[in-house]
């Protein structure tokens, strides 16, 4: 059975979402922000740092483990100028090295946080590289990156065979661009490296800033055993080189994210407000869980993605209707400055939202 975590002494959720999630040997913790457990948002950068990753800590050891057990992360920055300054408060909470993850920069995170950190845990994790670690026949794949799509790509091909596999053992991974480089010129470098059809669940799009030197960021997870792995495909979703809709790792299934898209002929986004975007996209995302015989009750992580946070509330409340008493845990960024909203000639309208899920069979 799942377990939800809430902690006595952390800041209390902001949305339709559970501190922390225990599913087997795994706990998901939501993105946590720079918030004191009153609210307050501290001044200077050290300590919004500090209050995030103990924030962090708050629900893993009221779930039971520590933080040597965090064994994947996403840390994102409201201004990736403070990443050599995030480096050192890093050292000084994971001394030795901390779990594997990535350091994103956003546009806008709820609550006006500055700062956020995600987590999976699981006792006992092995760290066959530096920047990855294995626990329950998963691999957990940190920032992978690089300036250009091809070079990102080449060093996931690298990392991947440097712990015995490739990238078909993939179940997931999250593909960033920035400064430029779009999710076109990725997809072109990406797609060679997986079979039609047999490709991971993925979640893509542009993100306000990368670490310096850096324009494309991958991480995700990835099966050692294949016969661990198995992709899930709805009727009407074609196969695809660069996403299947979902995976199989062994018992844990990997959504690709989805937005408010009508698939079949004239596929697209024709909804203009981000609440009707946003059932669009948990009816996608239901058609990959029904396809497998679960629903909305077996998620255990999400992540959303919203165009402008200043529909947080608008997107909270149709986002939360899908879930009973214990919600995903979650994390929730603004990825860039809002779009233009504006439709096209044919009628479609800019995406406002994505989703992707994370979900447990036990």
């Amino acid at each position: 059975m799942k377990k939800s975590v809430v902690p006595s002494n952390g800041p209390k959720p902001v949305g339709p979402y559970t501190p922390g999630i225990i599913t087997g040997d795994f706990l998901y913790v939501s993105g946590q922000g720079a918030r004191m457990p009153n609210g307050d948002i501290p001044p200077d950068f050290d300590t919004q740092v500090r209050n995030t990753i103990a924030n962090v800590r708050s629900i893993v050891e009221a779930g039971g483990l520590s933080m040597a057990d965090i064994v994947y992360g996403q840390f994102y920055l409201a201004d990736m100028k403070n990443y050599a300054q995030l480096a050192r408060l890093w050292e000084e909470a994971f001394p030795g090295g901390g779990p594997a993850h990535a350091v994103l920069g956003v546009a806008r995170m709820p609550t006006e946080t500055p700062t956020e950190f995600n987590a999976v845990v699981a006792k006992g994790a092995k760290s066959p590289h530096a920047d990855v670690r294995e626990a329950g026949g998963r691999l957990y794949f940190g920032g992978i990156s690089g300036a250009t799509p091809a070079i990102a790509m080449e060093n996931l091909a690298k990392r991947a065979k440097a712990v015995g596999i490739d990238p078909g053992h993939f179940a997931f991974l999250n593909a960033y661009c920035s400064n430029g480089t779009t999710l076109a010129q990725l997809n072109e470098v990406y797609a060679p490296y997986f079979d039609a059809g047999n490709a991971p669940a993925r979640a893509s799009m542009l993100v306000d800033s990368l670490p310096p030197g850096v324009n494309v960021t991958l991480t995700g997870v990835a099966v050692r055993d294949l016969a661990n792995r198995r992709v899930v495909r709805p009727r009407n979703m074609a196969p695809s080189r660069t996403a299947s809709p979902g995976v199989w790792a062994g018992d844990t299934f990997y959504l690709s994210a989805k937005s408010g898209f009508i698939p079949g002929p004239h596929a697209g986004i024709y909804a203009t407000s981000v609440e009707h975007q946003v059932r669009q996209t948990m009816r996608n995302l239901l058609d990959g869980l029904e396809e497998t015989g679960i629903d909305f009750s077996h998620c255990v992580a999400a992540n959303v993605y919203v165009d402008d946070l200043t529909e947080f509330s608008k997107m909270n409340g149709v986002y939360g209707s899908y879930f009973s008493a214990m919600p995903p845990t979650r994390t929730t960024v603004q990825a860039m400055k809002p779009v233009e909203r504006k439709a096209t000639a044919d009628g479609k309208f800019p995406m406002l939202e994505q989703v992707s899920l994370v979900a447990w069979k036990g």
